[in-house]
């Protein structure tokens, strides 16, 4: 029998051992009631409130509050919380934010997000029902998007992340040396260049992923497009041959099913024949569009989807889950776990317990420590069914093609480039007014877009298509309606002809 040691030894009679847990529960719970209801209400009356509206001065100065030593009261902290923070969110749950790309959330995700927190779940791996969740989302995705049930999978952060996985994976098969071991140092005896193609609308996660594996930027070979933002293959086809002339060598080709800029997506059966014909590695970007192939009537324009030997999408878009939720699927399992398995004696499977089962998702990209991404996917895929969210994807396609309906109908806006998902660009052009040179239109949409944002009533994003300033409308909202699309119309209308009626904008413009 094991003797106790003297207390005293190690506590002294005045230590008290303490936890986070509260002394009274009840306390909590009421107070978790609270905060759920109000949660709700926040987003039951999201049409309420303005977009979005900057942060006070005072309430910044406030969140610059020193480090607190002593405790304060829980129902305090939370009152703070409703004054300084809540109030002024980015404001993509609101159904007139249309910025950037950013999906809305939904109600019943955020109570799954809610339940994976209280379960506190590590999840790279081990006999747990976590593990097993992730396991069979993936294998969902998989069968949605056409890949085989043998393909491998992880969830991650975003699609920078997934995309940065998928290009490792690449890296790894096609270098043609033990990359892992071996390293991008100058060897003895040099070796051939590894280089990666992408178009020129290739988001800049490609540029960071080549930066970050020890490419660098150089390695990455922009491609032009055509009129319609696709990649264009014929000049592909000879820069991989060129490349491969001058003792070069090529490894992945980069699609876009969806492009950030207008949406535009690559042909992706086209590509896949070039890289089976050269032997590269097929990655699709497809953070903005993988998942039109959900959709009943849709799902053609990603066709050549499935031939990828990866593929990076995000959920938090057109799936609509809170943040974060991305994804990467790899066609050969094996491929995948070799670009990232590890195991040192810490992390060894033994024969029975908890860690009879290997650390799948921990071999599958850069996390050990993983959070239980999985749930809020599962409980709403369950909650809505699949069905639901390819007829939302659906919706949001039509509510981009009444917008552009919208502005070819007015004649004081111009859109700026094809529709092809749910990506539009357009601009306040008063054409009969031939006195707005170039640079004075383009500071005359930015100016709307500011006003836009900063009235509370929309916010879409600013970019440029060839060269010129556009308002950008990325539709991936469940909440939005076809009023608030004839709303943004008539407010930008409404906005540029009280700048052009300004005489003082002019002038500036002049000067």
């Amino acid at each position: 029998m094991i003797s106790s040691p003297d207390p005293n030894s190690v506590f002294s009679e005045d230590i008290i051992e303490q936890t986070l847990d509260p002394e009274n529960w009840e306390d909590l719970k009421s107070l978790g009631h609270q905060m759920l209801d109000d949660m709700f209400d926040f987003l039951q009356n999201v049409r309420e409130r303005p977009v979005w509206q900057p942060v006070p001065a005072e309430v910044k100065q406030k969140l610059k509050a020193p480090l607190p030593l002593a405790a304060e009261a829980a129902g305090d902290v939370y009152e703070e919380f409703k004054e300084l923070i809540l109030p002024y969110p980015t404001g993509n749950i609101h159904p007139r934010f249309w910025g950037w790309v950013m999906g809305t959330g939904s109600p019943y995700a955020m109570l799954a997000d809610m339940l994976a927190s209280g379960m506190n779940s590590h999840v790279a791996g081990y006999d747990q029902s976590a593990a097993y969740v992730e396991e069979q989302v993936i294998r969902w995705l998989a069968e949605l998007l056409g890949f085989p049930a043998t393909s491998s999978g992880v969830l991650a952060s975003g699609g920078t992340v997934a995309n940065l996985l998928g290009l490792a994976v690449a890296r790894n098969v096609k270098a043609g040396f033990d990359v892992r071991a071996e390293g991008l140092q100058q060897p003895a005896v040099t070796r051939a260049e590894l280089v990666v193609y992408c178009s020129t609308e290739t988001h800049s996660w490609a540029q960071k992923a080549v930066e970050l594996m020890g490419l660098g930027d150089k390695s990455l070979k922009r491609i032009s497009v055509d009129a319609l933002y696709k990649i264009n293959l014929a000049e592909l086809e000879e820069t991989i041959r060129r490349d491969k002339a001058q003792g070069k060598n090529p490894i992945c080709v980069i699609g876009n099913a969806g492009t950030v800029n207008t949406g535009a997506i690559d042909d992706l059966e086209g590509l896949a024949r070039i890289c089976r014909q050269e032997g590269l590695w097929f990655h699709v970007d497809g953070a903005i569009g993988a998942l039109v192939k959900l959709t009943p009537s849709q799902a053609g324009l990603v066709s050549g989807l499935e031939l990828a030997d990866s593929l990076a999408f995000d959920l938090h878009k057109w799936l609509y889950m809170p943040y974060e939720a991305g994804c990467i699927l790899v066609r050969d399992r094996t491929a995948h776990q070799s670009a990232f398995s590890i195991t040192p004696s810490y992390l060894t499977a033994l024969n029975r317990g908890i860690a009879a089962q290997p650390l799948e998702f921990a071999a599958r990209g850069v996390d050990l420590s993983r959070s239980f991404k999985a749930l809020k996917i599962w409980f709403s895929l369950k909650v809505h069914g699949i069905d639901l969210f390819g007829q939302l994807i659906e919706q949001n396609i039509r509510q981009a093609a009444y917008l552009k309906q919208l502005i070819e109908q007015e004649h004081l806006l111009e859109l700026l480039a094809p529709v092809e998902l749910s990506i539009v660009c357009f601009r306040f052009n008063p054409s009969s007014q031939e006195s707005l040179d170039a640079q004075l239109l383009d500071r005359l949409n930015q100016e709307i877009l500011l006003r836009l944002q900063e009235s509370g009533k929309a916010v879409p994003s600013g970019t440029r298509i060839q060269g010129r300033f556009a308002i950008r409308v990325a539709i991936t909202n469940h909440r939005s309606r076809k009023e608030d699309f004839e709303l943004l119309c008539q407010l930008v209308v409404n906005y540029g002809q009280e700048l052009l009626a300004d005489s003082k904008f002019l002038e500036e413009g002049n000067g």
